[in-house]
């Protein structure tokens, strides 16, 4: 996942070039972009922002943070019966007082919940279609 050249977010593509970040979302694994490392930062756009890696532990889950801010976005992955596993998407947001929390209210809680599943719909397409 990431900006070009990697995958994109398999979010709403339109909606993130129109924030400003070069997306899109595509279904080839490139190999080279298989091993992120702690501390990789993955710029989404030419003014400093982007995602840094914070942790990674491959198949089981990945932490970045959000830069300049300091709030984080956490996938996991946890092993089901059956032979499924369970893809779980958590942000943690820096902030505080009413306005943060307005803000959050009005905009940022709506607006998550509409890219992240359709990016967590997204990746369940993929998955489901590349296991064997």
């Amino acid at each position: 996942m990431g900006p070009r050249p990697r995958a994109g977010a398999y979010t709403y593509d339109w909606i993130e070039r129109l924030l400003g970040v070069d997306i899109q979302n595509t279904d080839r694994i490139l190999p080279e972009y298989q091993h992120l490392e702690v501390g990789e930062f993955l710029a989404l756009n030419d003014k400093g922002q982007g995602i840094m890696v914070r942790d990674v532990q491959p198949e089981r889950f990945l932490v970045l943070q959000w830069i300049p801010a300091k709030s984080t976005w956490a996938f996991g992955l946890y092993p089901e019966d059956g032979g499924r596993t369970r893809l779980v998407s958590r942000n943690r947001l820096s902030g505080s007082g009413p306005l943060f929390r307005l803000g959050m209210i009005a905009f940022m809680e709506p607006g998550s919940l509409v890219m992240e599943r359709k990016m967590l719909l997204g990746i369940k397409s993929r998955a489901e279609t590349l296991a064997p």
